[in-house]
């Protein structure tokens, strides 16, 4: 599959509902079905079958007993399209205006880390795939590829970046100036990771990727972080706990050791042997994320960057009308697929109140919850101007990677194109409260 950004975004995706639909049906005449399944529960459970336990857990789970993830997708039960028919909907424009660009299509992908648990390719695969139909792509903070390598893999590519803001500002800083640096056109902010939510499916199995040292890969090759584990090598070790040794332990080591090389220069040999792969997991833990954030801090991001900033995290009108008092470009409605606290408010139900508040001054990102094209048709008639696939596009990596990450995000596209026109209309600007009926 190429990773070069279509010539003409607009016609890659016009009709792209009869495309997707007719190519399966032709091939279903010689006895093949999709490899990636269409249906989003057969899509889970075939993720679930081709990725190991720990990796499924960590990109499926919640917080706590999973009520806000259960809450996201009732919120969307609570309305229905609301078809009007004998209207010629023969042609369908799916573009909407994002970050002062006109975009194709109104999906963004959501940035997830530590993809290295779904595919070895990782954020290379999901940048490529989101290449070929020009969809921004949110890099994560938390990749298991640097933003300059998922710059190379599709350097045409729209691309914004999102930061945890750690508790050093001086690390902050720097993954900003490298993602201005390498062509990203926004930074995202997320605001509701000042703590790690609690995550019952990744407690009971004693696993957290960060410790092994996957998905650290935006510091391991920043330079500002490397000083910090120099540094921090540097000092007398203090009383640590015994490690006991076991298989696990050893698999561990070897896998912070491969993770090692952007910090040594050397190989997974001299990194068993070096105390630098390991003192860098225990700085990323150190430094990840400051419970002491606050709306004063966020004015320091702007001495950092003159990119757009959007604030993502947002779940309450007052915060929204406060980010956008404090100058945010965008505003990021997320529970963090409910990830984070369980029992949150689900997103879709604040969607309409934010999206008043806001009264089209700024963007609208919307994201928790959302599986399918259907799915966005709702969220963007209540008020959303873009709308990010999270989980969805996992799986699809999951099974088939880079190419079932681009038959996700195709489904869903072509169901969103297909639901617009069965309601009656020609292009997601027609779209609003009136194409829906509240249950």
């Amino acid at each position: 599959m190429s990773s070069v950004a279509p010539e003409d975004p607009a016609a890659a995706v016009r009709g792209i509902g009869r495309r997707v639909q007719s190519g399966v049906y032709r091939a279903g005449i010689s006895g093949r079905a999709p490899v990636v399944p269409v249906d989003a529960a057969a899509l889970e459970a075939a993720a679930r079958r081709a990725t190991s336990a720990e990796a499924f857990a960590y990109v499926a789970g919640g917080a706590g007993a999973e009520h806000t993830v259960a809450a996201n997708r009732a919120a969307f039960d609570r309305w229905q399209v609301w078809p009007r028919p004998l209207r010629d909907v023969s042609s369908r424009d799916l573009s909407v205006s994002f970050l002062g660009r006109t975009r194709p299509t109104p999906l963004v992908l959501a940035p997830l880390g530590v993809m290295e648990l779904m595919h070895r390719d990782a954020d290379l695969a999901v940048a490529r795939a989101a290449a070929s139909l020009a969809i921004p792509y949110a890099v994560s903070n938390q990749a298991s590829a640097s933003m300059e390598q998922i710059r190379d893999a599709a350097p045409d590519a729209p691309r914004m970046f999102q930061l945890y803001w750690s508790s050093s500002d001086d690390l902050n800083a720097s993954l900003l100036r490298r993602a201005e640096a390498s062509g990203c056109e926004a930074i995202v902010v997320t605001l509701d990771t000042h703590l790690l939510g609690w995550r019952t499916r990744d407690l009971d199995l004693a696993y957290l990727p960060f410790v092994r040292g996957l998905g650290i890969a935006q510091y391991t090759t920043d330079p500002v972080f490397q000083q910090l584990v120099r540094e921090r090598a540097g000092r007398p070790a203090t009383d640590a706990e015994p490690v006991r040794i076991t298989p696990q332990t050893i698999a561990a080591g070897i896998s912070i050791a491969r993770k090692g090389a952007p910090l040594t220069g050397a190989g997974l040999r001299d990194n068993l042997r070096s105390p630098l792969p390991r003192v860098a997991v225990e700085t990323f833990l150190d430094v990840f994320s400051t419970p002491a954030l606050t709306w004063d801090d966020l004015a320091k991001a702007r001495e950092w960057t003159t990119l757009p900033i959007i604030l993502k995290g947002i779940v309450h009108p007052d915060d929204a009308a406060r980010a956008m008092d404090a100058g945010a470009d965008g505003i990021w409605i997320s529970n963090h697929g409910g990830r984070q606290v369980d029992r949150s408010v689900a997103t879709l139900d604040v969607l309409p109140e934010i999206a008043e508040r806001v009264a089209g001054r700024v963007p609208i990102v919307f994201d928790s919850g959302v599986r399918s094209g259907a799915d966005a048709v709702i969220a963007l008639a209540l008020g959303a101007t873009v709308v990010a696939l999270g989980r969805p596009y996992a799986y699809g990596l999951g099974i088939a990677g880079e190419r079932g990450v681009a038959a996700v995000v195709q489904n869903a596209l072509a169901e969103l194109d297909i639901t617009l026109g069965l309601a009656g209309l020609t292009s997601i600007a027609a779209l609003d409260r009136g194409a829906l009926r509240a249950v």
